[in-house]
């Protein structure tokens, strides 16, 4: 078996996982937005419950956003930091709000809907349709205001996320159900690896150190600077973007 390390750090609560398709041998969870020191002994964890080296694994697998931005750059940099040291490794990506709704899949007889808290009365949001082999995203990720996800069309079976629990009257009048907040409705790095062979899942990146992640809008200190000044931040020195 191929074994593929997964990290999902896009919320508050993070995870790395080990498997395959359908298969996930370890997990570890990563809480309290404690990415930056618990990551890498979270991925060290996970091996070792695994019986696994780093040289042993075939590829990998980290959530994109949008999300937190700081945990975002925390999963992109340490895949980078990965595919460097053992550039035989494939590099795969998927929303984070789908790994959150591909969780919750087997509990809503309709779409599922993942909510991220984006503060300021602001929510992540999309909505996907899953099938045995095939996952169709009905509402690519996006930042919206809370109290609009009930223009969203069509309504979701069932809401799931942080920011689906941190606004459960907007949601339930949305899907007609109580919303599902962590830790049952968080994400899990364990899904991106059961993700690998559905259609529509998983998206190869072929530039693992050029790729960043979709944070969903700008850092606040970068919005601040760009209001006062009126212009976007310039990129810096040696930057190729």
């Amino acid at each position: 078996m191929s074994l593929y390390l997964a990290l999902d750090t896009a919320t508050a609560l993070g995870s790395v996982a080990v498997g395959d398709a359908g298969r996930v041998v370890a997990e570890v969870t990563v809480g309290d937005r404690r990415h930056a020191a618990a990551t890498l002994p979270a991925m060290q964890e996970v091996l070792r419950l695994a019986g696994a080296r780093f040289e042993d694994l075939a590829g990998l697998v980290v959530a994109d956003g949008p999300g937190s931005f700081t945990g975002l750059r925390i999963g992109f940099a340490t895949a980078k930091g990965l595919w460097q040291a053992h550039q035989g490794l494939s590099v795969e990506t998927a929303p984070s709000l789908l790994a959150a709704a591909w969780r919750a899949r087997a509990f809503a007889a309709g779409p599922v809907a993942a909510v991220y808290d984006a503060l300021r009365g602001e929510v992540f949001v999309a909505v996907y349709r899953f099938d045995a082999a095939r996952v169709e995203a009905l509402l690519a990720p996006r930042l919206l205001a809370a109290a609009d996800l009930a223009r969203v069309r069509p309504a979701p079976a069932l809401a799931v996320g942080d920011g689906a629990a941190a606004y459960p009257d907007i949601v339930a009048a949305w899907t007609g159900r109580a919303p599902v907040g962590p830790p049952e409705g968080a994400p899990r790095a364990a899904a991106l690896l059961e993700l690998r062979g559905i259609a529509g899942g998983l998206v190869p990146l072929d530039e693992p150190a050029a790729a960043e992640p979709t944070y969903g809008r700008l850092a606040e200190a970068q919005a601040r600077w760009e209001q006062a000044h009126g212009r976007p931040l310039p990129d810096p020195p040696g930057h190729g973007g």
